[in-house]
């Protein structure tokens, strides 16, 4: 993935698809050679997060290439050794044994050979047979041109992975005839078909076209450009880090990259170059053909399901053999300046690993953090049986606010007198924005405030708010960061997604990792998820408050809310 600073979201609505061609690949991004290789002298801890993974310093973007090998996890990344904006790209290098406490190695790859000595980009790791894992991964040729190589690991014994091999028979695929040589990256997970080939995608447009294209190997060295791409839709402009993999229709165990059969869907994700989010859509693998067709109930586009409609770009799941399930991995730049991080020294944050599963209607994914993140918590604080009347607003006492982990479920003793909902109303975040925090509705706003200071100067208010159709009932989630810090020139939008939830039971919950400079928030169970990153000046560190309120007309009642303070765990 070429990465673009997620302050500058709102580039893409001028952004042509043009490219540079001379000295160096240009995409929809913004380089700054002059800050590349300024070292800071010092860390600023202030707006550091606490639990989250991030290395000491420097800017880090994708998660590349995890895997579960030999009792240890490994976390690959995009890392500039050398600074805290974009460039200098190697993939550093993590281990740990429990998602939680990482051990940093040394880079596993670096631009080296002519195949990659302009650039090591994004890839993924596949588990050959004989637990052989390899790494396929784009580099930047002397052309400029992005083809896709293979490294493998120096000593197979090594369950650390230190040294990784770059063979001479790289590169294993080149941009055809006809195809953008600067729009073809980041090889997915490799499977294998019953027909005795290996399959991967790679990344791509053809105009304004997405494109996964598909290639076949039987040996994993020669490889083969299928006729057709595995699939592609019109106007989403370029595909980055695409993300294939089969789900269960029968519980929440994860599987292998290369299960197929009549009880699996199978997941297309991909992340979108021009507007720097992801969709993706639950659908048919057809192995016979070898296409995949997104289901009916899939919007096929940018307005397609999220996994977070927030701060959450380029990001890879695997499978983790070791527990039976599938994790997610996502990287969270940062919504500050390019200056503002050189100052600080450092830039991005990966989201908290979550455990992904296809939910029980069949139509989209749950996504929820792995459980080894309870092992963090400290200090649990409980509300029971708390009604929420409008106007209220309660205090979250006896936890440090700066960085916890908050569970609430809501009851709605009323969904009669929700608001009507308007069919105009198609866009969350616009909805979001028109209806924030301190708009009373009927049933909702209610929900945490976030990161508060003390007269709520800064806030970000994490809520819910329930419309009424004719016959079934929409629910909104925001988690609205305009209010979130006193300091100038940050992005601070208002997220929001719809939330796919059946209230036949009149609850809602909600969970918030709350870590300085990060919400991650989870609505319904892990069927909405919003991350928004937050410099505040006065609500930091033992200064930040908790809070849950209500500013609907109609009452809501906090059945059980717990919270924690968060632990730090080792990561260097």
């Amino acid at each position: 993935m070429f990465p673009m600073k997620v302050s500058k979201f709102i580039i893409f609505l001028v952004i042509c698809h043009c490219y540079a061609l001379k000295e160096r690949v240009e995409a929809s991004h913004k380089v700054f050679p002059e800050l590349q290789s300024l070292s800071a002298t010092t860390v600023n801890q202030l707006h550091r997060t606490g639990f989250h993974f991030q290395p000491p310093r420097n800017w880090i973007n994708d998660p590349n290439g995890p895997m579960y090998y030999n009792g240890i996890y490994h976390l690959f990344y995009q890392y500039n050794p050398k600074g805290a904006v974009w460039g200098n790209i190697v993939w550093a290098h993590s281990v740990s044994k429990d998602l939680i406490n990482w051990k940093a190695l040394k880079p596993a790859i670096y631009p080296s050979k002519p195949f990659d000595i302009n650039g090591c980009w994004s890839g993924s790791a596949t588990i050959l047979p004989g637990n052989k894992p390899v790494i396929l991964y784009t580099g930047i040729d002397p052309q400029q041109r992005q083809v896709q190589n293979i490294a493998v690991p120096a000593n197979m014994s090594d369950s650390f992975l230190t040294e990784w091999i770059k063979p001479d028979y790289n590169p294993l695929v080149v941009p055809g005839e006809g195809m953008n040589a600067t729009a073809f990256r980041d090889p997915t997970t490799a499977w294998w078909g019953e027909d005795g080939h290996w399959r991967i995608l790679v990344g791509s447009k053809r105009k304004h076209r997405g494109m996964a294209v598909l290639y076949r190997s039987r040996d994993f060295v020669k490889w083969v450009k299928a006729q057709h791409p595995l699939h592609s839709t019109a106007n989403t402009g370029m595909w980055e880090c695409p993300d294939f993999f089969p789900v269960s229709i029968m519980g929440q165990n994860g599987l292998d990259t290369s299960v197929t059969g009549p009880h699996v869907k199978h997941v297309l994700k991909v992340s979108l170059d021009l507007t720097r989010y992801e969709y993706y859509t639950v659908g048919k693998y057809d192995r016979e053909k070898d296409q995949y067709i997104p289901d009916n109930t899939s919007i096929d586009g940018w307005s397609g399901l999220r996994y977070d409609y927030g701060n959450f770009y380029a990001s890879k799941t695997f499978f983790d053999a070791g527990q039976n399930r599938r994790i997610l991995w996502g990287w969270a730049n940062e919504s500050d300046t390019q200056h503002d991080d050189v100052a600080k020294g450092w830039a991005g944050i990966q989201t908290i690993p979550r455990t992904v599963w296809l939910d029980i209607n069949g139509k989209q994914l749950i996504q929820w953090p792995i459980k080894e993140l309870e092992t963090l918590r400290r200090k649990r604080v409980e509300l029971r049986n708390q009604e929420l009347t409008t106007g209220t607003r309660i205090k979250i006492k006896g936890v440090t606010a700066a960085q916890a982990d908050v569970e609430v479920t809501f009851s709605l003793p009323n969904l009669d007198n929700a608001e009507q909902f308007d069919p105009s109303w198609f866009d969350a975040q616009k909805l979001c924005v028109q209806k924030g925090s301190a708009v009373q509705g009927g049933l909702g706003p209610f929900g945490l405030i976030t990161l508060a200071s003390k007269n709520l100067e800064e806030y970000t208010p994490v809520f819910f708010r329930v419309f009424k159709t004719q016959n079934s009932h929409v629910v909104l989630m925001c988690s609205d960061a305009r209010s979130s810090s006193l300091q100038k020139g940050l992005y601070t939008p208002a997220f929001a997604g719809f939330v796919d939830v059946d209230l036949a039971d009149g609850k809602l919950s909600l969970r918030s990792l709350i870590d300085h400079s990060v919400v991650e928030s989870f609505g319904a169970g892990g069927r909405t998820c919003i991350t928004s990153r937050v410099y505040p000046t006065l609500a930091i560190n033992k200064d930040a408050h908790l809070y849950a309120f209500n500013n609907g007309t109609d009452k809501v009642t906090i059945d059980n809310l717990s919270a924690w303070s968060m632990k730090r765990p080792l990561i260097e």
